[in-house]
């Protein structure tokens, strides 16, 4: 109980200095009463700062959510949601809407958007045409022959990309960023996620039998191979939403799930909602860091690359210690 109260109250904090954190009225952090007295500093607050918030706390709910639902299918603590081929094929749509129609924002969400999902349903139907090992090990497989070949596109379409022009879009969109978000993306990524996250919510006492044999969690009343396609699909559907607006945001998926199951053990009645949580202030802090830390804009996706590296090198090297004490 102590441990979600001090994650609820770490969330608040964050989520309050993200909304008074910038360069205006001047570097560091505004008093609130500043926004009753500065008309300018309202519209910045509701226009920029609000929208970009809500999206930064939807992709990491997104990523934690798919991340742990992802690990807890796939048996494998690894596993993070870009493992079915969906970020390299949003980064595939991305790109191959850039050289053929500009940076068109719609036209590349959309390009983005609809490559992820066809990552998702090729991944299946590849999966099902191997003919060795067990369901979980096929689909992996099929995600590691798909990124590839989806990386194989992206390294030609920079290839014939105008070096001056469309090579700095695809290489921007591909570091991941939140600084072009509106309330339209923001509207149109919440029709997608909260649906997605909601189910995965209402569903997680179930998740905890996919751990079990399987002929064990079918008399317990739940067909397991049904289940981990919905569970991935709705996975899928909410990383690719996100990713489709704020380009590749890696390492999140991967470590709010672990940092929740420390936390809150490993039932996902109550990790599931962590790596949630977690993930949401993860990368709007994150995304603070970025857009605080230098005069320029540095892109989420560096930030947490460096940030997930650093934390996931401390829970591995704590692990071993643990393990040898």
């Amino acid at each position: 109980m102590k441990k979600r109260a001090a994650v609820l109250a770490g969330f608040a904090l964050i989520l309050v200095l993200s909304l008074f954190l910038g360069r205006y009225p001047k570097p560091g952090f505004a008093a609130p009463g500043t926004f009753l007295t500065d008309n300018t500093f309202q519209t910045i607050i509701l226009s920029l700062r609000l929208p970009r918030i809500i999206m930064a706390l939807l992709l990491g709910a997104a990523l934690g959510a798919g991340g742990l639902v992802m690990q807890t299918v796939m048996v494998n603590p690894l596993v993070e949601p870009g493992f079915l081929g969906v970020t390299q094929g949003a980064a595939f749509g991305a790109a191959l809407s850039i050289v053929l129609w500009g940076s068109g924002l719609l036209a590349t969400q959309a390009a983005a958007m609809f490559f992820a999902l066809l990552g998702l349903f090729a991944s299946y139907w590849i999966a099902k045409r191997i003919k060795f090992g067990s369901w979980i090990i096929r689909l992996v497989l099929a995600g590691i022959i798909l990124s590839a070949l989806y990386s194989a596109g992206i390294g030609i379409l920079k290839a014939i990309a105008d070096p001056l022009n469309q090579l700095q879009e695809i290489t921007f969109w591909m570091m991941g960023g939140l600084w072009g978000v509106s309330w339209l993306d923001t509207a149109w990524v919440s029709v997608v996620v909260v649906p997605a996250v909601t189910i995965l919510m209402l569903f997680r006492w179930r998740i905890n039998l996919l751990v079990l044999d399987d002929r064990m969690a079918f008399s317990l009343g739940t067909k397991p191979e049904r289940f981990k396609v919905l569970l991935l699909l709705l996975s899928v559907l909410a990383v690719a939403a996100v990713t489709a607006v704020c380009g590749i945001v890696g390492w999140m998926g991967l470590i709010a799930p672990h940092l929740s199951r420390k936390l809150f053990g490993a039932d996902v009645r109550r990790s599931l909602p962590g790596s949630i949580l977690i993930g949401a202030a993860g990368t709007l802090l994150c995304d603070d860091f970025g857009r605080t830390l230098l005069e320029n804009e540095i892109p989420i996706g560096i930030v947490t690359s460096v940030m997930g590296a650093v934390v996931f090198l401390f829970i591995m090297t704590r692990q071993a210690r643990i393990r040898n004490a």
